[in-house]
């Protein structure tokens, strides 16, 4: 299934749709089954309704079942102290309970972060990260991460 993206000013996200595994769980309804890379406010295990075009493209509409995941995006800089290194971003996070994938073409990592990871931990290490280590974006989050502390 594919997402329609519209990109911001800046040109972002870099590409116009994003597909997605998905596994049906109705007529019209998927639930995601990777992490999205530029689909903002979707995270793995979010369930979709679904529309199939004319030429027979499913696409992604609504959420309509949230999964309590977050997705987290984690831009690391080439000349921080990671060098780029996405893998190097995948296993810091890895003791927090959290799991990602990795995009090199676009120096990318998606970070899916379920409702039992340490979230604290999560957001304290993706805010320490921001002295020089690398940027992000929160993508999709739930009550839960909003409620975290925001100093």
């Amino acid at each position: 299934m594919l997402f329609d993206l519209q990109q911001d000013d800046d040109g972002w996200p870099p590409v116009g749709s994003e597909g997605v595994w998905a596994i049906p769980v109705g007529p019209d309804r998927a639930r995601l089954d990777n992490i999205p890379f530029f689909v903002p406010g979707v995270a793995c295990g979010d369930v979709v309704h679904l529309e199939t075009d004319a030429e027979g493209v499913v696409w992604a509409k609504e959420v309509v079942e949230f999964s309590g995941n977050c997705t987290i995006r984690v831009i690391p800089y080439p000349d921080g102290d990671l060098e780029g290194d996405l893998g190097a971003v995948l296993d810091l996070f890895a003791p927090l309970g959290v799991e990602g994938e990795g995009l090199e073409q676009f120096g990318l990592v998606a970070l899916n972060v379920p409702p039992t990871a340490d979230l604290a931990g999560v957001r304290r290490l993706l805010r320490e990260g921001q002295n020089g280590r690398w940027d992000y974006e929160e993508g999709c989050i739930t009550d839960d991460w909003c409620a975290l502390d925001p100093a």
